[in-house]
């Protein structure tokens, strides 16, 4: 036809067909918690936590161990673990609530820090289902082409953000960072995520001030995180359950088929009552990382990782199923083979 102009195809993005954890790295704070100290400031007993939540101790960032440090030291330990250069990242994601600087990103100065050649970088604000949001794009990154080397990172000072007289919450967050890299795979290595969130129930698990409520107060603080726990155990016991059976149903396996089990370490009670509800066998081991750690939102699962991993429970080739819940209420999950 006349005046018909053809338009210019644009050239495919050239990505890898499959993508996979290349390395783990993680860093735990130095400072060790005790329950016996935690119940100073709340109407409480170490036998009272430890049935609630599974909670012995937790670690806790002393004034040097910022963020910053904790996410660049994880990641440096994932990238030795990957044998990829940090040079060879393309991009960096931190998933985190504890960057208290509205801007830049966290995740710009850890590129920085590490070396990596102008990498582009972000942060991901889902809570603890952070990580998980992160490993997906990292995937999907590698996959449609945007990127071959993705590091993830979930890092939290949680204890900064934690009221130590309330009895609700004082003795669950902690502070730590773990990190993995995604790369290209010649099978697939992480399966399709299972994500979504519920913000009619975003009352659950929120900060307790607005920052410009506490900037505008006679006497200006860190807002504290509050939560309500019979609600949240209820909420993500049943739930998530479902979330995880969809994510082995995505990735065309079954509970026979895994050989571990990472959820967030929010509470056993509530790894232990998902476990029963997707019937998972003996033979799957399970992360129980919040005994000594404690809950560190999008930190907790590359933290579970390594934890099992340093133990002997979890071996590279396995098939774990990671579920990530929390504030929003933000969840993921996804099924990943362990590098």
């Amino acid at each position: 036809m006349a005046g018909t102009t053809t338009r210019p195809a644009l050239r495919p993005s050239a990505g890898a067909p499959y993508a996979r954890l290349l390395g783990l790295g993680a860093y735990r704070p130095s400072r060790v918690v005790p329950n016996s100290e935690v119940v100073l400031g709340i109407d409480s007993t170490d036998e009272w936590i430890r049935q609630r939540s599974g909670i012995e101790e937790r670690r806790w960032a002393t004034d040097d161990e910022t963020l910053r440090m904790m996410s660049v030291a994880a990641a440096r330990r994932a990238l030795e673990d990957s044998g990829v250069d940090a040079r060879q990242i393309d991009c960096v994601v931190v998933a985190t609530v504890s960057h208290f600087m509205q801007t830049p990103a966290l995740a710009t100065l850890v590129a920085h820090d590490l070396g990596t050649d102008q990498a582009a970088a972000f942060d991901v604000s889902a809570a603890c289902a952070g990580f998980c949001h992160g490993v997906a794009m990292a995937s999907d990154m590698v996959r449609g082409g945007s990127a071959r080397h993705v590091l993830v990172i979930g890092a939290e000072r949680l204890s900064e953000q934690t009221d130590p007289h309330d009895r609700g919450t004082a003795f669950i967050f902690a502070d730590g960072a773990g990190a993995v890299v995604v790369g290209p795979g010649d099978e697939p290595g992480i399966g399709p995520v299972v994500w979504g969130s519920d913000g009619e129930q975003y009352d659950l698990i929120r900060s307790r001030e607005d920052w410009r409520d506490v900037l505008t107060s006679e006497s200006p603080r860190m807002p504290h995180l509050v939560m309500q726990g019979n609600a949240v155990f209820r909420w993500a016991s049943f739930q998530m359950a479902k979330t995880g059976l969809q994510a082995l149903d995505r990735a065309g396996i079954g509970v026979d088929d895994l050989d571990c089990f990472v959820p967030h370490q929010a509470n056993n009670r509530i790894t232990d009552a998902m476990a029963r509800a997707m019937k998972l066998p003996d033979s799957v081991a399970i992360a129980r990382d919040i005994v000594h750690q404690g809950n560190t939102s999008a930190a907790s699962i590359p933290l579970a990782l390594d934890r099992m991993r340093e133990e002997g429970q979890a071996r590279s080739g396995d098939t774990a199923l990671l579920i990530a819940f929390g504030a929003g209420l933000a969840y993921a999950a996804q099924v990943v083979v362990l590098p």
